[in-house]
């Protein structure tokens, strides 16, 4: 019984850089050209294009919402917002390497803004669940925005207070998404990268709360 609350414990709670799991030199392979959107994964990107970085539960169902958006040139699964070097999915999933799974978005302003892609990542899932997502459970299915410049940690921020008065007001608790500049992101094994559009019937715990999100003008400049 103490093993199993211990492992738990580690889930959900994030590991001091000590802790980590040491990870590896080496990125891990994956795959070179997006299923659906027939692109280079890792790129190069074309001239005046953004990316942006979305943690919101399991990143299958969440990369699929953001690949299907006009103005997305890319979109890839992978690993944020924690210790370990190239870590795995396994490694991800024991919570000791400080990651969250997460989406990289890359994509053209002049169509689809980044006060637009939090919109949908906002309605996309339930921000007030802490370690969690659904029934997947772990500091990996934790919800975060990682940010590319200033511009995208003020717009972020300022969606997130709107957002958390709207919830409050519908009965739902604080926001427990976190909100940071991003660090290095891993890019997840082959078999993840759009695990949905080659597996259309697996399933994932990805669910909005059904409050609407109106982005401030903060957040729209």
């Amino acid at each position: 019984m103490f093993f199993l609350s211990d492992m738990l414990n580690k889930k959900l709670n994030l590991p001091k850089p000590s802790e980590a799991l040491p990870g590896r030199a080496r990125a891990i392979p994956t795959a070179s050209r997006h299923k659906v959107l027939k692109r280079p994964l890792k790129g190069p990107y074309p001239e005046g294009l953004e990316t942006a970085m979305f943690g919101l539960g399991c990143f299958w169902a969440a990369e699929r919402l953001f690949w299907q958006i006009e103005g997305v040139w890319v979109t890839a699964a992978g690993y944020a917002g924690g210790f370990t070097p190239n870590p795995t999915y396994q490694e991800t999933c024991t919570g000791l390497t400080g990651h969250a799974e997460a989406v990289l978005v890359v994509h053209d302003p002049g169509i689809v803004s980044y006060a637009g892609l939090l919109k949908l990542f906002w309605e996309s899932h339930d921000p007030t669940q802490g370690m969690r997502q659904g029934n997947d459970v772990g500091t990996a299915y934790r919800s975060a925005i990682y940010t590319s410049d200033e511009a995208q940690l003020l717009a972020a921020s300022a969606s997130r207070d709107a957002y958390e008065t709207s919830l409050r007001g519908a009965g739902h608790g604080r926001i427990t998404t976190e909100i940071a500049p991003a660090a290095e992101f891993y890019f997840a094994e082959a078999d993840h990268q759009q695990y949905l559009a080659k597996n259309p019937y697996g399933t994932c715990n990805l669910k909005g709360t059904g409050v609407d999100c109106a982005i401030p003008a903060a957040a729209s400049a």
